[in-house]
């Protein structure tokens, strides 16, 4: 994939106000905890998680993602007429249809000509969703298109640390624990031709995308039954093997991505990454030869949020000026499926 006239014109996100630190979690397994003998603090240890953020009780997927898209919007000279494709790209959803994306097109006042639609794919659904508009974009399709997530953990946090309490073995623990690295938050990305004036930033070179589906089975989130017609929601992570298999499937994905661009290690000044862990990010960063300088991170304190994770770190980065025009950036995600996808660009 190359393209030669997609750039993002904005990346904004809003952030949830409720503060959830990993020691109040492990406050609530306390009695895991003894009956495992476990010390304190293994959690935040293990994952490198201190806090993370959960939406206010009664909060709307499609509230935090209509704010994060008025952001980007508002940063730009794109009108919400003016967008051609509107895609809602989170794992979480309002409900199976219509498409969530129907309902913030509508709060946007997204015109009857735009298409609207949800895109899933786990933790790559924003990096798919972007590829899309480019792909219309680079076609002569539309002029614009608006990427739109917004992810909450607070439901699935409280469910596991229930089950956790109830199913209470050191299997299920291993299982379970990677689900409160959880995170919410939401992102708008709005992506343009370069017509609509502004600097031309950020603009999409392209990407490769490499997946690995044997290992479909490794980390699933879902429903499942409890017999007359009953259902509960469950999530259960093997993050050996994620990480195991997830690591090969960079590799793969990392060299397939440097020749397809002509870039070199040395030529990547910027990347950012999914952001699910410290054994994920030291492992990842030393095998595909990145220093660690050249990475930002935002888990340590907002925690893994699925799709948002990646394009939210890189607009806090470019707040904080890590991101700086002219970086050749390497957006580097990878989600459940197994599947990968790299994107560069010219910042």
């Amino acid at each position: 994939m190359k393209y030669s006239r997609v750039f993002i014109d904005a990346i904004k996100y809003v952030l949830p106000p409720v503060v959830v630190s990993t020691q109040e979690l492990e406050a609530r397994l306390r009695p895991l905890y003894e009956k495992l003998h476990i010390g304190a603090g293994q959690l935040e240890a293990l994952t490198g998680v201190i806090e993370r953020r959960w939406w206010k009780e009664g909060s709307t997927l499609t509230e935090g993602a209509v704010g994060a898209a008025r952001k980007a919007l508002a940063a730009s000279n794109v009108r919400a007429e003016d967008i051609g494709t509107l895609v809602y790209t989170g794992v979480c959803r309002e409900q199976f249809e219509p498409a969530t994306a129907c309902a913030i097109a509508s709060e946007l006042g997204v015109g009857d000509d735009a298409s609207v639609y949800d895109i899933s794919n786990a933790c790559l659904g924003t990096l798919n969703g972007i590829l899309d508009v480019a792909n219309r974009i680079e076609l002569g399709q539309i002029r614009a298109g608006l990427v739109v997530s917004c992810e909450t953990a607070r439901e699935i946090n409280e469910t596991m640390l229930r089950r956790m309490l109830e199913d209470n073995d050191m299997e299920n623990f291993k299982l379970s624990l990677a689900t409160l690295t959880g995170g919410s938050g939401a992102v708008g990305i709005l992506i343009t031709d370069g017509s609509f004036g502004g600097d031309h930033r950020r603009q999409l070179l392209g990407g490769v995308t490499r997946t690995a589906p044997e290992h479909h089975r490794l980390c699933r989130w879902g429903l499942e039954g409890l017999g007359q017609g009953m259902l509960r929601p469950f999530m259960s992570t093997d993050s050996v093997s994620v990480l195991k298999f997830g690591v090969e499937l960079g590799m793969r994905t990392w060299k397939a991505f440097l020749k397809k661009l002509e870039w070199t290690i040395e030529r990547v000044d910027k990347v950012v990454c999914h952001q699910v862990g410290v054994e994920h990010q030291n492992t990842i960063l030393k095998l595909l030869g990145i220093p660690r300088a050249k990475d930002y991170a935002t888990f340590p304190y907002l925690g893994n949020i699925g799709t948002v994770s990646l394009p939210l770190t890189a607009a806090i980065a470019e707040e904080r000026n890590f991101l700086k025009p002219g970086d050749r950036v390497g957006f580097l995600g990878i989600g459940s499926g197994l599947s990968c996808t790299m994107l560069g660009f010219i910042w």
